[in-house]
């Protein structure tokens, strides 16, 4: 299909201003900047077990020692896209979390979501709950947002009205695109990724990922400490 991207998306600095007014109007109060995190989350169709997938995230956020603020749907205009894009397209929503006062570091609050989406991603994307298989985490974090999908690059802009908004502004942008030739594009794998961007094929990447398992039991942390076996597996295949 002509208007079914592989996957594009943009990175950007965390908005704040943008993000407190657009929460002001859901009545969700947000804290300073650096005192909350944003999760893009990517939720199934079916309210039920949308429902299920939300009140497990936010045990897992409460179970970490953080607060839940709220959720909040964002925006979305799927009349640009093609078929394929919109058969598979999740709700998008944005969490919302407030940091603990125990963490009076910033890069321990950042870490602290890290584990949170990969306890999330453990408990509920592979976990075998029904429409958990739908549930994705785009980004989770005090510092950057990531506002991508199974798009082409001028379709991101109509896509996600929130970058419309006037009230949107960041000191950094990154915009990649992806163009699929060995694995089937999806909402998931659409770029850009959290921490990582890269260009080419991996063509080794079922051998990676499996020297990766072999070797996660020799990982320590003085950062991560007793919370370094919460991260395992530290790489899971979207095949």
């Amino acid at each position: 299909e002509k208007n079914t991207g592989d996957g594009a998306g943009i990175l950007m600095q965390m908005p704040h201003s943008f993000l407190a007014e657009a929460c002001r109007r859901e009545k969700i109060a947000l804290p300073g900047p650096r005192e909350y995190g944003v999760g893009m989350v990517y939720l199934p169709r079916d309210p039920a077990d949308r429902y299920k997938c939300e009140k497990l995230f936010e045990e897992i956020v409460v179970t970490e020692g953080q607060h839940l603020l709220g959720w909040r749907t964002v925006p979305t205009n799927n009349s640009p896209l093609g078929n394929w894009a919109r058969q598979n397209e999740p709700v998008v929503r944005q969490v919302f979390i407030g940091r603990d006062s125990k963490l009076a570091d910033d890069m321990a609050f950042e870490r602290k979501l890290y584990v949170i989406r990969k306890l999330a991603e453990k408990g509920i994307r592979y976990a075998g709950i029904s429409g958990g298989n739908r549930f994705y985490i785009s980004s989770l974090s005090y510092k950057t947002i990531i506002y991508k999908g199974m798009l082409m690059p001028d379709q991101v802009k109509p896509f996600y009205g929130d970058l419309s908004d006037p009230a949107m502004e960041s000191a950094i942008a990154l915009v990649h695109s992806r163009f699929s030739t060995n694995t089937f594009p999806s909402w998931e794998r659409a770029h850009p990724y959290r921490y990582i961007s890269h260009n080419g094929e991996i063509n080794t990447l079922r051998g990676n990922i499996n020297w990766m398992h072999a070797r996660q039991a020799l990982l320590h942390s003085d950062l991560f400490g007793d919370d370094i076996t919460k991260l395992f597996p530290v790489i899971k295949a979207l095949f």
